[in-house]
């Protein structure tokens, strides 16, 4: 089975635009800078409500979010496209337990959301001092790629619930 376009992209099996020889000095985060880091890469994405970039990929919606007094934080936040009945709580707590003891990335958490359980992923740097265009590329893989890999984790898992109704086409 091979891996969707957009995930050899992050893993880096396609060639990246962004990728360059050389420094580069660390300049602010901007939303323009995310925006950019997705454009390059293809992926599907928009501004919602909040004004706040967010896509879907594999089927799971995913924010990028600008922290901070200063948005200086950049935050990659995915929600799994699948609910839980409140009754597998604590099975849902189990697999997220062991996944954050096991792994770094991303943090994943459960809420509870109108009646049934929502489970999240983070991956958050502060990047108050700026960041390279190297760096951002690999914070934002990262979050999308790990978070991914959660989600893909829980499916064999956890049953559930149908998808969350979604708007957006997958990247």
């Amino acid at each position: 089975m091979s891996a969707p376009g957009w995930l050899l992209r992050v893993l880096g099996g396609l060639p990246s635009p962004l990728k360059s020889v050389g420094t580069q000095a660390p300049t602010p985060l901007t939303e323009a800078r995310v925006s950019a880091f997705l454009n390059a890469r293809g992926y599907r994405f928009t501004t919602d409500e909040d004004g706040d970039l967010t896509g879907t990929w594999d089927g799971h919606r995913f924010w990028f979010l600008l922290l901070g007094d200063d948005e200086e934080v950049i935050q990659v936040r995915g929600r799994w496209s699948r609910s839980l009945p409140l009754e597998q709580r604590a099975a849902a707590i189990l697999a997220l337990n062991d996944w954050n003891r096991e792994r770094i990335w991303p943090k994943a958490y459960l809420r509870e959301e109108g009646g049934s359980l929502a489970v999240y992923s983070e991956v958050s740097a502060d990047l108050e001092p700026g960041v390279t265009d190297a760096q951002l590329d690999q914070i934002l893989a990262c979050g999308l790629g790990t978070g991914v890999q959660l989600f893909a984790g829980l499916d064999s898992l956890l049953p559930g619930e149908g998808p969350v109704p979604d708007d957006i086409p997958d990247n």
